[in-house]
């Protein structure tokens, strides 16, 4: 370990083990920028970064097959699943819906396995990884921080009722959403190191499953929430900025780029909305709910539908570049990489499109819904499953699929 890691390791053990967060409101001591010693980018989070783009700089093989497989997730709720989370020496970390942990190396070995809710859908979000820790919200209102070497729990913080969302990590400071039993809900910053809740604001009125978004240039925050609005906070001083009602749900992370944020509704819209004000750009129409995140990479959107299609839009002008068609549901979370598009779906494949055309590549069918963002590294694709047909004693599976 380097003597950075020993001294984070460090600093993080002597933080303390349990802290329960206050529904008290902002707290205007807080400081985003200031130094903290901790890592100021994560390791690996959810989409990517901050900004939720979603896009990983590594080629996807010609072709796959089956590695390995091990047991996952077992509920019966339709959302997301959990994503398998890199670690800086080429493990796996991945949180389910059975509550549990774990860390898996390359060839499926586990390493460790920590149940940290017993809470009923477990946990659906996706681990943010720094200063040798997982950072992993949970179905019973609580953010946890993990050992990434041994599993062990570093702080437990109760925020709210339930966190489907995952944790974004930026200098220090875990922002996450929280959902309240109101409904209403709450946008979270939390103290990497201690668990201390450092800033609260419970601007949304229902439910927010969305992962926030940062756009540290352009001095924005925002998420979506299950009241069909966008809610937009200045950075670093955290001020209300701007809402915008989509008029129906608005579940996935956001993804920014290029000053656009671009948002999926349940109104059956894409919306393109600028940042600064959260003016539209362009609204593009579906024909269902949409619920899948979003990826974007040089000046396309790609994204997929409860119509069963991967669309790909330009980002400028929100015209239809190509779509494909599964045979199912596209509610997980799509991936660009530098020649193709990665996407599951509820007909129980991942695909593999060609960014250029949306032409298949390839197609590799699991058992379960795939709904999880598929995780690409030189030598592997990862992705986990829902359980089939929600079936308990029929899990999904987290695969691991090697070049052919």
């Amino acid at each position: 370990m380097t003597g950075a890691g020993q001294t984070r390791r460090a600093f993080l053990a002597a933080a303390g083990t349990a802290v329960v967060g206050s529904l008290a409101g902002c707290q205007s001591e807080f400081d985003p920028l200031a130094s903290t010693g901790l890592d100021e980018h994560a390791a690996t989070q959810f989409r990517q970064g901050p900004l939720n783009q979603g896009y990983q700089d590594v080629s996807v093989p010609a072709s796959v097959t089956e590695a390995w497989s091990v047991p996952a997730n077992r509920g019966d709720h339709t959302a997301a699943k959990g994503s398998p989370a890199l670690t800086p020496d080429g493990d796996v970390v991945l949180a389910d819906d059975t509550g549990r942990v774990r860390r898996l190396s390359p060839d499926g070995e586990v390493r460790w396995a920590t149940t940290i809710t017993e809470a009923t859908r477990g946990s659906h979000g996706t681990a943010a990884i720094a200063n040798d820790t997982a950072y992993v919200g949970t179905y019973d209102g609580a953010l946890s921080a993990l050992d990434l070497e041994t599993g062990q729990r570093r702080w437990r913080t109760e925020l709210g009722d339930a966190i489907g969302a995952s944790p974004t990590y930026y200098n220090g400071t875990l922002y996450t959403a929280v959902e309240h039993a109101a409904p209403s809900g709450s946008l979270v910053a939390v103290d990497a190191a201690s668990g201390e809740v450092q800033w609260r604001d419970g601007w949304p009125t229902n439910h927010p499953h969305s992962t926030a978004a940062l756009d540290v240039e352009r001095g924005r925050l925002l998420f979506g929430s299950n009241d069909g609005k966008v809610y937009t906070w200045s950075f670093p001083d955290l001020e209300r900025e701007w809402t915008y009602d989509t008029g129906g749900d608005v579940k996935a992370p956001i993804p920014i780029a290029d000053g656009v944020a671009v948002v999926p509704s349940w109104a059956a819209t894409v919306t393109a909305l600028d940042v600064a004000d959260g003016s539209v750009r362009w609204e593009f129409q579906t024909g269902q709910d949409n619920m899948c995140a979003p990826a974007v990479h040089d000046g396309t959107v790609y994204v997929g539908s409860h119509d069963d299609n991967v669309y790909a839009i330009d980002l400028a002008t929100g015209e239809e570049e190509w779509r494909f068609e599964t045979g199912g549901w596209v509610i997980g979370s799509v991936v660009a990489t530098p020649e193709h598009v990665l996407v599951g779906s509820y007909d129980t494949h991942l695909y593999a499109l060609d960014r250029a055309d949306g032409s298949e590549t390839w197609r590799f069918e699991g058992r379960g819904h795939a709904t999880s963002a598929p995780l690409v590294t030189e030598a592997a694709v990862y992705y986990a499953e829902r359980a089939v047909n929600g079936e308990s004693d029929t899990p999904g599976l987290c695969y691991k699929l090697g070049p052919t």
